[in-house]
């Protein structure tokens, strides 16, 4: 089965491609704040790679946390999108064995169906003046 990794919660991004437990592609960049302009762009770089498109992913797995707010949110709402428009399985994973982890659910038929971030501890929002 071939399953896309997300982990965005440092300023280096990193995705990867897997069949099963196999590493088939991993990549890393410095995304810093442009996360949300690069992350499409490289996930196709990534798949163009392995002369694979979206369709072929059939399982994804997200880093969940703790990490920075922004990162998180943006990588966990593009691996959100992904899953709900291919129609396929999510799980979110915690801690540095996080791939191996997320592939062990998988493989037990979990589907988180929508992640949500774990941040470690409740943002710090800034209320809105006027």
């Amino acid at each position: 089965m071939q399953i896309f990794t997300i982990k965005t919660d440092q300023p280096q991004a990193e995705i990867g491609l897997y069949d099963d437990d196999r590493q088939l592609a991993y990549m890393t960049w410095p995304a810093h704040r442009e996360l949300a302009e690069t992350i499409e762009r490289q996930i196709d770089k990534l798949l163009d790679s392995q002369h694979q498109n979206r369709q072929a992913i059939k399982a994804i797995i997200v880093y969940q946390g703790p990490g920075s707010f922004t990162g998180l949110r943006i990588g966990i709402s593009v691996a959100n999108a992904m899953a709900y428009s291919l129609g396929i399985p999510i799980v979110a994973s915690q801690h540095q064995d996080w791939i191996e982890k997320g592939i062990a659910s998988l493989q037990a038929g979990n589907n988180d169906l929508q992640v949500v971030p774990f941040y470690g501890a409740e943002p710090h929002i800034t209320p809105p003046t006027k």
